[in-house]
């Protein structure tokens, strides 16, 4: 897969972001954070095709070391996994991807 080169305009990630989501079919977009000013935002999906079943997938800002050692103390992270801060405004697009993650459990 070709990414473009990085520009300052955001076009490399929305390109990136393209070819990502014809390589992997099975997500399904439910919207970015709607007070954003459109690319590079936080987003959220679900995958409703993994081994494993029904996903969530997020986007958004990884955590300061403070945030990482607070919830660190209630469950440390994995060396596969991250911390990521989702605006609280984003929640009715996070009940659609919920919604849509648990109707696709209920078909495995």
């Amino acid at each position: 897969m070709t990414v473009a080169p990085t520009a300052r305009d955001g076009r490399a990630a929305t390109v990136r972001n393209r070819l990502a989501r014809e390589a992997i079919m099975a997500l399904l977009f439910f919207g970015t954070d709607p007070n954003s000013g459109g690319g590079n935002c936080p987003a959220v999906w679900a995958d409703t095709d993994t081994p494993r079943g029904p996903e969530l997938v997020f986007q958004g800002k990884v955590a300061d070391a403070i945030t990482m050692a607070a919830c660190g103390k209630d469950s440390p992270a994995a060396d596969d996994e991250a911390v990521m801060r989702i605006p609280a405004r984003m929640v009715e697009q996070i009940r659609r991807a919920c919604d849509a993650a648990e109707a696709a459990g209920t078909q495995l």
